[in-house]
C-alpha cells in the first residue's frame, strides 16, 4: 500500500506562487506515475499535471507555462510549483499514483486547498 499526504495548500492572491508537496510513503513510488488533479466545487476533477518514472512530463492545458511538477525519487516526494495563480485555479488539489500502462489512479491522498483571490 501507499499513502500520499498533500501539503503546502493556503490562501493567495491572484499572481501569486505556491508549492505543494506529496510524500509518499508505505513503499517507494520511484516507478510509479504520479498525478497532481483538482477538483473545485460544482466541477469535475481534472488533471494539473503528471511525471512518469523517466521523468517524462503531461500537464493541462490551463497550466502550461505556469506550474512544474518534479518528483525526487530519493525522498519518495512529488512537489507541484505554481506561479502566476489565478482565482480560477481555486480547488482542491489531489495528488494520486498508479503503475505505469494502467489507466487508474490507485492511490490518492486526502487533498489540500488551494484558494486564490482575486
Amino acid at each position: 500500500q501507499v499513502q500520499l499526504t498533500e501539503s503546502g495548500g493556503g490562501l493567495v492572491q491572484a499572481g501569486g506562487s505556491l508549492r505543494l508537496s506529496c510524500a509518499a510513503s508505505g513503499r517507494t513510488v520511484s516507478s510509479y506515475v504520479m498525478g497532481w488533479f483538482r477538483q473545485a466545487p460544482g466541477k469535475e476533477r481534472e488533471l494539473v499535471a503528471r511525471v512518469s518514472s523517466d521523468g517524462s512530463r503531461i500537464y493541462g492545458d490551463s497550466v502550461k507555462g505556469r506550474f512544474t511538477i518534479s518528483r525526487d525519487s530519493a525522498a519518495n516526494t512529488v512537489s507541484l510549483q505554481m506561479h502566476s495563480l489565478k482565482p480560477e485555479d481555486t480547488a482542491v488539489y489531489y495528488c494520486a499514483a498508479k503503475v505505469p500502462h494502467v489507466i487508474q489512479y490507485k492511490y490518492w491522498g486526502q487533498g489540500t486547498q488551494v484558494t486564490v483571490s482575486s
